[in-house]
């Protein structure tokens, strides 16, 4: 039987580097089909894998088939799972149940897959990279940008002109991330996951061998829209994603741009490694480590890590501010096409929250959950943040303005009427880091179910603190990443 998927599972071998091995009794079965056309199919496909040269003497648990084997082709499937036992291969891929059954009762169902199984295990262990569906910034192909725009010339200076064309030309079909204004090219980002077997005998000191991020090409050329960031939380979201020891960035900080990247980078905890020596010259080496750990006095050095230790708070946010404050938190009854536009605070890692709770003694390293007002089934927890700072000592209007512009959803004028609102209760600023947005959202009944709030007329109505259990609870039902989270 053809199986359409059998592509799909040969280009993840091939993409993985792994050896595709036939053994010699499966070719004494195909020499002995009865159509010489079969025959010669088979010959020439097999000329893509390697045949086992000997075989695996029959191990004490495999050889208890021996007996039950009724035709000679048992006794085939028998030797072949054999093979996995002695581990002269490590995975077997096929759609014979009775192999299947040998496999559980030696204790290798594991390593014995179907087609369809294998390929669940190869996508789960090798997730694509991160879509997202609002503003300017888009999942798109090296090969749909227009390499030779002025927006790479500096590249082409740094790396030898045609050489780095062909680089990009080489690229055309890999995954880069890009804004645009307009028609102009003003952000590009490529990532890269290397493995283990990586070599990195051009860097000193040398890199011990672990699974990275590299940060293959990165410039943002537009300023003051907080594109860096936006760009840097991409990168944090495939790392965790991809579930990577490390990242790292090779630059030549010869320009200025390049050096407000470097400082924007070192702000979020890459610190200087060393040197790559190239063909054109050294390069500055930058690294983080994506161990899981928390820094409560500076957060943003261990972003974006939440810890489940510190203290949590809930806190509500109108439907009307909430996607363009949080924007990877959109709502699937919400429009993408409704959140282009390009706005300081949307691309923000950091982010400014206006509120006048009662409790205001929220302090940095404490993790927020925001909640989106709508009733009953559509308030819903989409988000978690990072408490960085607090503001509570205004002292006037400008002031509060110069602290709140391009980090929250509001303009001057309207913080202005924030800020006259209730003369007699000012508001305050919690300054956040936009951490991590949940992808299934719980909503207000879920959360009374579960005793996180009373009933429908407790939602919170600014930060109510959490129990540590009420903000497990709420990650559990939420399907949150584990590997965002630390004790």
């Amino acid at each position: 039987m053809v199986r359409g998927d059998i592509g799909n599972v040969f280009n993840w071998l091939d993409k993985l580097k792994h050896e595709k091995c036939a053994h010699p009794v499966s070719l004494s079965e195909i020499e002995k089909h009865k159509n010489e056309k079969v025959r010669n199919s088979f010959r020439a496909k097999l000329q893509s894998y390697n045949i086992l040269k000997t075989t695996a003497p029959m191990s004490a648990g495999t050889s208890q088939f021996a007996a039950t084997d009724k035709s000679e082709n048992d006794r085939n499937d028998t030797i072949i799972v054999n093979e996995v036992v002695a581990n002269r291969v490590d995975i077997l891929i096929t759609e014979d149940r009775g192999v299947h059954t040998k496999a559980v009762l030696l204790g290798i169902g594991d390593r014995v897959f179907t087609l369809d199984a294998f390929l669940e295990k190869v996508t789960a262990e090798n997730p694509s990279l991160v879509d997202y569906k609002v503003l300017a910034v888009k999942k798109t192909l090296f090969g749909a940008s227009n390499i030779t725009a002025e927006f790479f010339e500096n590249f082409r200076q740094d790396y030898g002109g045609d050489a780095f064309d062909r680089w990009l030309a080489r690229k055309a079909d890999e995954t880069a991330y890009v804004c645009h204004q307009g028609n102009d090219l003003v952000a590009f980002l490529y990532l890269k996951v290397e493995g283990a077997e990586e070599n990195y005998s051009d860097i000193e000191p040398r890199f011990s061998p672990k699974r990275r991020l590299k940060i293959g090409t990165f410039k943002v050329e537009m300023n003051g829209f907080k594109l860096g960031e936006r760009f840097l939380k991409i990168i944090f979201d495939n790392a965790l994603r991809q579930n990577v020891e490390e990242i790292y960035v090779t630059i030549f900080p010869n320009t200025a741009g390049q050096q407000r990247l470097v400082k924007l980078l070192q702000d979020f905890g890459f610190v200087e490694h060393g040197t790559k020596t190239g063909a054109y010259g050294k390069e500055l080496v930058l690294v983080r480590s994506m161990q899981r750990s928390f820094d409560a006095d500076a957060p943003a050095l261990t972003f974006p890590i939440v810890s489940l230790g510190t203290r949590a708070f809930i806190v509500p946010i109108w439907p009307d501010f909430h996607t363009s404050l949080l924007p990877d938190s959109i709502l699937r009854t919400e429009s993408p096409t409704d959140f282009v536009e390009q706005f300081p605070h949307r691309n923000a890692i950091r982010k400014v929250y206006i509120s006048r709770s009662i409790k205001r003694d929220l302090r940095r390293g404490d993790a927020i959950v925001f909640y989106r007002t709508g009733g009953l089934y559509k308030s819903v927890v989409t988000t978690v943040g990072i408490v960085e700072n607090v503001t509570v000592n205004i002292r006037d209007a400008a002031h509060f303005i110069s602290l709140c512009r391009k980090r929250s959803v509001f303009s001057d004028k309207e913080l202005m009427e924030w800020w006259d609102y209730k003369k007699y209760n000012r508001p305050f600023i919690v300054e956040f880091l936009y951490a991590y947005s949940f992808t299934k959202r719980p909503n207000m009944k879920e959360l009374i179910e579960h005793g996180i709030i009373r009933d429908v007329t407790s939602a919170p109505q600014g930060f109510e603190p959490l129990t540590k259990e009420q903000f497990r609870t709420i990650l559990r039902l939420a399907q949150a990443d584990p590997r965002g989270f630390v004790n």
